[in-house]
């Protein structure tokens, strides 16, 4: 094993003296070709170019010296120091840091950044880092090769985003472009490259206390699966807390089945008055609210500005308005019945909830779920409402509750 393991942040600034220090002492030097030209790195160290990390890894525990590894920006924040620090390699590392490039972005764009969601793009997670560009006002997307740009903004069609994409930062070649997401995929970009995806709303104005995301919430509101008397007003209210898949026992159930989270896109078919669509907002997940009613979709928009959330009106007659959405990982069926559920499950969403009111339209949608390659349960609901000056009931609701489960996900 190497007797000392360095790893040096580059951000395009002269280095530092603890830098240059660690440098001149190397025998083995890992790095990206424009890290390996530095004039600090010793003329009779080993150099490797920085492809895989892990192999560069091996490489370096089987070394008997010192060595470097030079990475743009700040190597702890998406960086090499974590797969090198992996169990699968052993290796001890002292860092010497530099400004991270998403810190250098938004200093190029004279933003702030804290109330920013910081994502990494390779192909294999391109869309999911895509679906946070839908739920988010203010995204940095560090990019690869094969998710950089153009390819962001091809799945983001048909969702508008200003998008500030910085080159080769820290480099004499380095520029800065601000574009509208329609036409960044007119462009060839060079790596690497960071984009600063933004839109959807209005930058928040108040000092933050924690970074990240922070939904906007109506005063005095806490928790999910609300009544109808938590919208402001009622037009961007759902239609009764009795209303077929509107009412807070049925939707927190569907809720808890759906588990919405970052970095999923989720389909709210027949969403009604927008209940269950802004609260999947809420978890931080993108949603594709559809409906074939103008008001609904209405309704729909102005319960997710009440709420401070970004979502996606969808207006159209499922299941033919489906064929041109993008992939879901989960999906609420409000209505549509047995083709708009087989329409669904031919997409594959990782997992399904649906209704019924009658045991007959229950064993129907079960049926076609499971023959459709999905594990089902199904649920019994019922839930009361009690009028608590008398303590008397006010109105009973029943309902059949249906989740399915993706057979290949299924325990």
């Amino acid at each position: 094993m190497a007797d000392r393991v360095t790893v040096i942040g580059w951000d395009g600034s002269p280095l530092t003296r603890a830098a240059t220090a660690a440098l001149s002492a190397a025998t083995l030097v890992a790095g990206a070709p424009h890290h390996l030209a530095l004039p600090e790195v010793p003329g009779s160290a080993e150099r490797i170019r920085l492809g895989s990390v892990d192999l560069a890894a091996r490489r370096i525990a089987g070394h008997r010296g010192s060595a470097v590894v030079l990475a743009d920006g700040d190597p702890g924040f998406f960086g090499v120091v974590r797969t090198l620090r992996a169990p699968a390699h052993g290796l001890e590392v002292e860092v010497v840091p530099a400004v991270s490039s998403v810190a250098t972005a938004f200093a190029r764009a004279g933003m702030p950044w804290e109330d920013a969601q910081t994502v990494v793009a390779h192909p294999r997670t391109l869309r999911r880092a895509v679906n946070v560009c839908r739920a988010h006002h203010k995204v940095a997307v560090l990019t690869s090769p094969g998710a950089g740009p153009a390819e962001l903004a091809l799945l983001l069609e048909g969702v508008h985003r200003t998008f500030v994409i910085c080159e080769e930062l820290g480099t004499d070649r380095e520029q800065v472009t601000v574009v509208t997401s329609d036409t960044a995929a007119d462009h060839v970009w060079r790596d690497p490259n960071v984009v600063i995806v933004i839109g959807g709303g209005p930058e928040r104005q108040e000092a933050a206390w924690i970074a990240g995301r922070h939904p906007a919430q109506p005063q005095g509101v806490r928790g999910w699966a609300l009544p109808a008397t938590a919208y402001p007003d009622p037009g961007a209210r759902p239609s009764g807390d009795g209303g077929e898949g509107e009412g807070p026992v049925l939707r927190a159930a569907q809720l808890a089945h759906l588990g919405p989270r970052t970095g999923d896109l989720v389909w709210d078919i027949g969403s009604g008055g927008g209940a269950l669509a802004a609260e999947a907002a809420r978890f931080g997940a993108a949603v594709l609210a559809v409906d074939s009613d103008p008001a609904a979709c209405a309704r729909t928009a102005a319960a997710a500005r009440a709420f401070g959330v970004q979502l996606q009106v969808v207006e159209g007659r499922a299941p033919h308005v489906l064929e041109r959405l993008p992939e879901p990982d989960v999906v609420r069926i409000g209505g549509g019945g047995v083709p708009v559920v087989t329409a669904v499950a031919d997409r594959r969403p990782e997992r399904i909830v649906t209704h019924a009111s009658t045991r007959d339209e229950a064993e129907a949608l079960g049926a076609a779920l499971a023959g459709n390659g999905y594990t089902v349960a199904c649920s019994l609901l019922q839930s009361v409402e009690l009028d608590t000056t008398a303590w008397s009931e006010r109105e009973r609701t029943v309902v059949f509750l249906l989740s399915a489960l993706r057979s290949d996900l299924a325990p």
